[in-house]
């Protein structure tokens, strides 16, 4: 039986290639699906509770005496505190991202406790004042030269020397100096770390242990309570937004492997019948040949599962850090678990047997006599009485006989039908992810060129401009082809009650090409009014609509989000520049962005800022369409795979149903039907199942984009760009069914039309 096998899998060489590619691109996809669904939520977990983390971080305004008792309360698992903590501005002087900007210092005098121990990474922890330990939001990172040992100073601040980096899952401070140090900094408030007993997997138990906790404190004690669950929606907010494209594709994936595994065992059955018959005569059971098309599949898609769960493991780091990009990982490790491998390698080889199974039943049902006399049987049933029917129609003879076809195998057309329908689904799909995405990358470039302005920092051995802020922005509005000119400037503040920094981009003059993006609201106008991307708002579970509070250097500003902008980076806002004056007065620009007029040449206005002052750095604006080419060339290539897929569906089928019907071609030719009408005939009996799946298909494919296009986390369209059919797409997608179908019947059915009536009626 194994020698049988290993004959079969040597006697058909191209099927077993393709077997094995379609199970490794099947198992690659299944493991990128199946690892960034464990990555968007695992490694957190894992890390958290590695490092006890605080269920709660709380921040008061009370007695350090009346806090520290807090720790005994019911419901109080373990705690951590009272600390000392402040809030310092730091500013831009080194190249040092996490020493820049507002930063909470809290005063701990070591990384470990009962709750949130923190886990040291270089250096070693604050243990004399004047030093500091920064917290690395991703322990991944590489140590930036000359941060150990780096001195930071900020206002009315003494100096501070870094002398370690560590990382904390709960994210209760931007850096920790010894408690001797925080209390000479004139502390703004006193930090308590919680963890509590029973369930804290919900907002609302974990509100129910922090008033237990709390109560009897003065009311306003609590000034902000930070949740863990907030942290894991942030960490896996950027992951989740692949998920249903990563997931779609990957039940494509599942359903390409199934589909090619039955043609390819089907396709052996019928066309090795007569060697069916042949084993069954010497000896073999009905089980031992079922065991060798069993085998004989199974060899190339346990190869195939091997390499695509290699080749899954090798492309799981950059999809992952793509998939990651901005999110603040802490010591968490992102990477596939073991058990996905695991999974695949033990899931895949099954999917392959049970697809497999079906069609080679139907070698343990063949009786050895038909087996060796295969075709020569002639065809009963209701095909030929659909066949009879049409014939009293007009149709002619040859389209009528194709037509009544596909009922006289109604299993194998709903096989055939299915393979068609997935085709044309993934054509529709593609064509309207890839519609939705050009849509999208228009927006993104702007109608009309623009150029950005960036004004040179002495810090960072540049030369600086001639001009100050406001002649700047007057030299930028008269230089020909300049249409709107809007002068703006970064700053990192901190949200109150919220660990992720953040940064405003603050802006004066006219508005940004980025007001055009704004998909919910409106763009920020007054004081106090901020915009943000989809991405910021599901970090911090945040909406349209919610108050926030901005802190820079000792000053609170309250801000009510009153706009969605349709993409954007998770860590920044857009706010006016009067919000910039209440928090940080006397502040400059020091980037301009300038649109220029409707046909302006962008190089030419670049190069006259540049001559007239030296000290300004002018970039054309050019469109980044990787993310969206990424997105339509993986689509193609499924679309593409697919539609082989069921092309080679259609293709066994028409195989099939000529090896079947061989007495009936032959007889047919006999009384004069032509080898044009035998193609006609087959060819018509699949166009018309392309027909019936092109109509099926269609609806799954609209479906399927809407389903994608409406739960991408970092991306929210407008309706305009979810809209994308029209009569010509639908058409199109339409007629893909027939494609499909003629393309894969086209060769069997000249094939059969060119066999001679001596050859089919041979057995006779």
């Amino acid at each position: 039986m194994w020698r049988v096998a290993r004959a079969a899998v040597r006697r058909r060489r191209l099927q077993t290639v393709i077997t094995g590619l379609v199970v490794l691109c099947g198992t690659t996809t299944i493991m990128l699906t199946l690892g960034l669904l464990d990555a968007a939520t695992s490694p957190f977990d894992r890390a958290f509770a590695g490092q006890r983390g605080a269920h709660v971080v709380a921040s008061f305004d009370a007695a350090k005496e009346a806090l520290a008792a807090t720790a005994g309360r019911p419901g109080v698992e373990a705690a951590a505190g009272p600390f000392d903590q402040v809030v310092a501005d730091f500013p831009r002087t080194t190249d040092i991202p996490e020493a820049e900007g507002p930063l909470k210092l809290v005063g701990r005098a070591d990384p470990g406790g009962p709750v949130d121990r923190v886990h040291p990474l270089h250096g070693r922890w604050a243990t004399a004042p004047g030093e500091i330990v920064l917290n690395l939001r991703d322990a991944d990172g590489l140590l930036r030269p000359g941060m150990l040992g780096a001195r930071l100073r900020a206002p009315g601040l003494p100096p501070l020397t870094v002398v370690g980096v560590a990382s904390g899952m709960s994210q209760s401070a931007d850096a920790w100096v010894t408690p001797a140090q925080a209390a000479a900094l004139r502390p703004t408030g006193v930090q308590m770390l919680y963890r509590f007993t029973g369930d804290a997997s919900t907002e609302q138990a974990v509100r129910a242990g922090l008033d237990a906790a709390t109560a009897g404190l003065p009311a306003g004690a609590l000034t902000v309570a930070q949740s863990h669950l907030s942290l894991r929606r942030a960490f896996s907010s950027a992951a989740s937004a692949y998920l249903p494209l990563m997931t779609l594709f990957g039940v494509l994936g599942l359903l390409v492997a199934v589909l090619m595994v039955a043609n390819v065992v089907s396709g052996a059955v019928v066309s090795g019948s007569r060697h069916i018959g042949v084993l069954k005569a010497i000896g073999f059971t009905p089980n031992q040949v079922v065991a060798v098309y069993l085998a004989m599949v199974s060899l190339p898609g346990a190869a195939g599962c091997v390499a695509g769960t290699l080749l899954g493991n090798a492309l799981a780091g950059p999809v992952l850090d793509t998939a990651f990009q901005g999110v603040e990982r802490g010591s968490a490790g992102i990477g596939i678990s073991p058990w996905v491998s695991a999974v695949c390698l033990a899931g895949m080889p099954l999917v392959v047997v049970l697809a497999a199974l079906v069609p080679a039943l139907r070698a343990h049902r063949l009786p050895t006599a038909r087996a060796i006399s295969a075709g020569s049987a002639p065809l009963r049933g209701r095909g030929l009485r659909v066949q009879r029917l049409l014939g009293g129609t007009r149709l002619p003879r040859a389209v009528s006989l194709g037509l009544g076809q596909p009922f006289a195998r109604l299993g194998r057309t709903a096989m055939t039908m299915a393979a068609i329908v997935l085709g044309v689904v993934t054509v529709t799909l593609t064509t309207g992810l890839t519609s939705t995405l050009v849509a999208f990358a228009e927006a993104d470039a702007g109608a009309v060129p623009r150029v950005g302005v960036r004004a040179g920092q002495p810090a960072f051995q540049q030369v600086a401009p001639e001009l100050d802020d406001e002649r700047i922005e007057a030299l930028l509005r008269s230089l020909p082809g300049a249409s709107r000119v809007t002068a703006k400037v970064f700053v990192d503040v901190h949200l109150t009650g919220h660990a992720q920094r953040s940064a405003v981009n603050f802006q004066r003059g006219d508005p940004p090409a980025m007001a055009a993006q704004i998909v919910e609201g409106r763009w920020p106008a007054a004081p106090g009014e901020v915009a943000a991307p989809p991405a910021f708002l599901a970090q911090r579970g945040l909406a349209v609509g919610d108050r926030i509070t901005l802190e820079l250097d000792g000053r609170r500003v309250p801000a009510a989000v009153v706009g969605q902008i349709m993409s954007g980076d998770p860590r920044f806002l857009w706010s006016t520049w009067e919000t910039l004056t209440a928090l940080a007065p006397g502040t400059g620009a020091d980037h301009y962005e300038v649109l220029l007029t409707p046909g302006a040449d962008a190089d030419a206005y670049a190069a006259a800022v540049r001559a007239a002052d030296p000290g300004l750095h002018p970039s054309v604006a050019r469109p980044d369409t990787r993310a969206a080419a990424t997105v339509v060339a993986v689509a193609s290539v499924f679309t593409t795979l697919l539609i082989v897929v069921a092309s080679l569906g259609v293709f066994n089928t028409v195989l099939l149903n000529a090896r079947e019907r061989r007495r009936d071609l032959g007889m047919l030719k006999s009384i004069g039907m032509t080898p044009r009408q035998v193609t006609i005939m087959m060819v018509t009996s699949m166009a018309a199942l392309g027909v019936a799946g092109g109509l099926l298909g269609i609806p799954g494919g609209i479906a399927a984009h809407r389903l994608i296009v409406d739960n991408v986390g970092t991306v929210v369209f407008p309706e305009a760009m979810k809209n994308v059919w029209d009569a010509p797409q639908l058409a199109g997608a339409a007629l893909s069914g027939v494609v499909i179908a003629v393309l894969g019947a086209l060769l069997p059915a000249r094939s059969a039309a060119r066999q001679t009536i001596a050859t089919v009626l041979h057995n006779e």
